[in-house]
């Protein structure tokens, strides 16, 4: 009895003992995979990591910077005031004197003058050939009051090499110490050129730095660069110079690890530093975070001196038509300015996010941890628990990692955890599936955003039936095409919302296929492909077909309607008001015919569809609404089968590209009920009912090749004010004066389609 109780207590361990080994390789092939996807493709894990941190900003909202830094705006304002960009050198001279007398601490320019001022009386003299000694030279003031003011300029590098690239240099009073840096190891960021101020106001100023701000590959400006070697000297930046001038520091000390650049140490400052030398900005919060004073109001000398006094002042603008805006984690347009204005604070208060040498570490050790927990946690609790566990073990990392960030100022990566997490208890959770979750769940995720439930619910009924097998079998098939798509796709800002405009389409009218028991097959850009009576039977499925594509026309009015009072969409709204056109138009062609139905594909993939004739049919009848200008087509195999009454218009008799034999193309106007016409058409009924009856007149006369009665009654109704489709008389218009100009010899009222549209 004991033996027997002792072999059945080993087995059960034994066998969770391989489940243990089992799942906790998975955890460890999870995390190498994830580690070895971050080593390949940095930049794309760092550009998520980056957007990750952005959202974690927005979270923590706006801190109120300390009163240190003042941004002087070149703002609408002043450019209203003082007159457009560039000013004479005589007003900023003013500026700068004003702001001096009030004792600046010092004075920053996020501008470069790259050339004097041409608008100064003695140049202008100067080149009149006219005695200009007794008038004001602006470039001499303004180096003058440079010189005798704490003014630091602002200069900027070229990062590539270009045409006609200028390889000036600057003086900096200052000098770099690079401390245990390796041989032949240079993280620093490598200029390939300068544009300065001209030569006499760069040697009037004291000193100055450069302003390149350089975004992450997503475009945001999420670090600054603190130093850039060039020519084999190391030069600062606009911040870090104006931090150095007025504490008086002389030596920069440059302080490397084995991984690059660790921090820079200006007197009892450490400044804390990416292997490049750049700062990671500790944003306080959106535009205008930092107090802001109009340039025009410093030169009218109409502000208080106390908001000057002892500040460090940075001259930039805020004005868009000057172009210094940047996108920050809080929003896409910030003026550049203050990131400097940021980066000043950050420095003078210490309040840094940094990435320690040993975080990449941290880092890895983090990612390998958290999949064999997540792994561990999902497959050793019950299989409804994955999502709760899932949803838990995010939060909490999000937080941990937000805590760590804003009250630690240690970045620890963020998305890639994450990543781990939800890859980790995905791999976990499928590894549950496959053993808890047979045949009914596979069937579910397969066909329950294509079918109508009642379809599924009868395929799970019988999940082994031959429903997937190949086979014959009749459907009516639905192609739809929304129209004017390339000039909606050139109106979208971004492919984002090109995505977001088609899923506001594409939504209802997938809703409304499958409530009428239809199969979406597929979505071809703006497209879709849909069918009736596969896989499961469809009752009278022309009809179903015929219904659903009236219920999407007139699903498309309210549609156009909500898209209209969406400001995301403003941009298409103009266009489409511009020619004359709703937003959403769309054409529709349906047939019905015997096709291969079943499960198609390669043994790695494979999907349920429809082939044959009857599709490309359908496809064509689709195609040819442009044509006719109707927006829903049908073939004579569809209209034959309704038992519905519908409104139809006869288009045409056709050969197709591809086929032989005529077919007969009919327009579906409406429901046949007065009620539903204005909704796609502004008529009455009777006005409706005279059209089509005069029309279809028309149209047995030209049948009979009486081209020129039928002639008569096309003109005539193409003249009419209100009519329901405003291409159909001109084609008949055109086809009956040449045939009366050119005989026919043996007319069948045939028209031959040479090409698919």
């Amino acid at each position: 009895m004991n033996t027997k109780f002792s072999f059945q207590m080993f087995a059960m361990d034994a066998k969770s003992l391989k489940k243990f080994f089992l799942y906790s390789f998975v955890a460890f092939m999870v995390a190498f995979m994830i580690v070895s996807v971050n080593i390949a493709y940095p930049k794309l894990m760092q550009s998520f990591d980056g957007k990750i941190r952005d959202y974690m900003f927005l979270i923590r909202g706006t801190i109120p910077p300390k009163d240190d830094v003042v941004i002087v705006d070149i703002d609408e304002k002043s450019l209203s005031k003082l007159g457009q960009w560039p000013w004479s050198r005589n007003k900023l001279g003013q500026i700068l004197q004003n702001l001096s007398q009030s004792e600046a601490s010092a004075i920053g320019f996020d501008i470069v003058f790259a050339e004097e001022d041409q608008s100064s009386p003695k140049k202008v003299l100067d080149e009149l050939h006219i005695d200009s000694s007794k008038v004001l030279d602006y470039d001499a003031y303004f180096n003058k009051v440079i010189a005798n003011t704490p003014t630091i300029l602002g200069y900027q590098f070229e990062l590539e090499d270009k045409d006609f690239t200028r390889h000036d240099s600057v003086d900096i009073p200052a000098i770099f110490i690079e401390k245990n840096k390796l041989q032949g190891e240079d993280k620093l960021i490598n200029a390939k050129g300068t544009i300065l101020n001209h030569q006499s106001l760069q040697e009037s100023a004291y000193s100055s730095g450069f302003f390149n701000n350089i975004p992450d590959d997503g475009g945001v400006v999420r670090s600054v660069p603190l130093i850039i070697r060039y020519d084999d000297q190391i030069y600062p930046s606009i911040s870090l110079e104006i931090v150095r001038a007025s504490l008086g520091i002389e030596k920069v000390f440059i302080n490397y690890s084995e991984l690059g650049v660790d921090n820079i140490q200006l007197g009892d400052f450490h400044i804390p530093t990416d292997r490049y030398g750049r700062l990671v900005v500790n944003y306080k919060g959106g535009s205008k975070t930092f107090k802001y004073i109009s340039a025009y109001d410093i030169y009218s000398n109409n502000f208080d001196p106390n908001l000057i006094k002892g500040k460090i002042i940075l001259i930039g603008t805020s004005a868009a038509g000057l172009l210094d805006l940047r996108a920050t984690p809080f929003e896409s347009v910030s003026p550049g300015v203050e990131v400097h204005a940021t980066a000043i604070d950050n420095i003078i208060n210490s309040e840094f996010l940094s990435q320690p040498n040993w975080v990449d570490g941290a880092n890895l050790l983090i990612v390998f941890a958290l999949a064999f927990f997540v792994v561990w946690l999902t497959t050793y609790t019950p299989f409804w628990f994955n999502p709760i566990a899932l949803v838990i073990t995010l939060g909490v990392y999000i937080g941990a990692n937000y805590y760590i960030l804003f009250y630690e100022g240690i970045i620890l990566d963020a998305f890639i955890p994450i990543l781990t997490i939800s890859i980790a208890s995905l791999v976990a959770t499928f590894l549950d599936y496959l053993f808890e979750v047979r045949k009914e769940a596979i069937m579910k995720k397969k066909f329950s955003s294509k079918v109508s439930k009642e379809v599924m619910e009868q395929l799970l009924k019988n999940p082994d039936s031959e429903a997937f097998v190949a086979m014959e079998k009749e459907v009516t098939i639905m192609f739809s095409d929304v129209r004017n798509f390339t000039n909606i796709s050139e109106s979208m800002p971004n492919a984002k919302m090109l995505i977001t405009f088609l899923n506001e389409y594409m939504t209802p009218m997938t809703e409304i296929i499958i409530k009428y028991r239809g199969t979406v097959d597929k979505f071809i850009g703006d497209a879709i492909m849909a069918y009736w009576n596969a896989p499961g039977e469809v009752e009278d499925h022309p009809t179903q077909a015929v219904i659903a594509t009236m219920e999407q026309l007139h699903a498309i009015d309210a549609l156009n309607e909500r898209i209209k009072k969406d400001s995301r969409f403003h941009n298409t709204i103009l266009m489409c008001e511009k020619m004359g056109v709703e937003p959403l138009s769309v054409g529709m062609g349906l047939n019905t015919g015997v096709v291969i139905a079943g499960e198609m594909g390669s043994n790695q993939r494979s999907d349920y569809t429809v082939i044959g004739d009857p599709v490309n049919l359908a496809a064509r009848s689709e195609s040819l609404c442009k044509y006719y200008n109707s927006k829903c087509n049908i073939t004579q195999f569809t209209k034959e089968r309704l038992t519905q009454k519908f409104i139809f218009r006869f288009l045409d008799l056709v050969t197709v590209k591809g086929k032989s034999e005529p077919i007969e193309i009919w327009q579906v106007i409406d429901y046949d009920r007065d009620e539903s016409l204005h909704k796609l058409y502004d008529v009455s009924r009777q006005e409706l009912d005279e059209e089509l009856e005069s029309y279809h007149h028309g149209i047995e006369l030209y049948k009979q090749a009486k081209f020129s009665e039928a002639l008569d009654i096309f003109r005539v109704l193409e003249a009419r004010e209100h009519k329901t489709n405003k291409a159909i008389y001109k084609i008949y218009i055109e086809r009956c004066e040449h045939y009366i100009a050119e005989p026919p010899i043996d007319f069948n009222g045939v028209f031959k389609h040479t090409t698919k549209g």
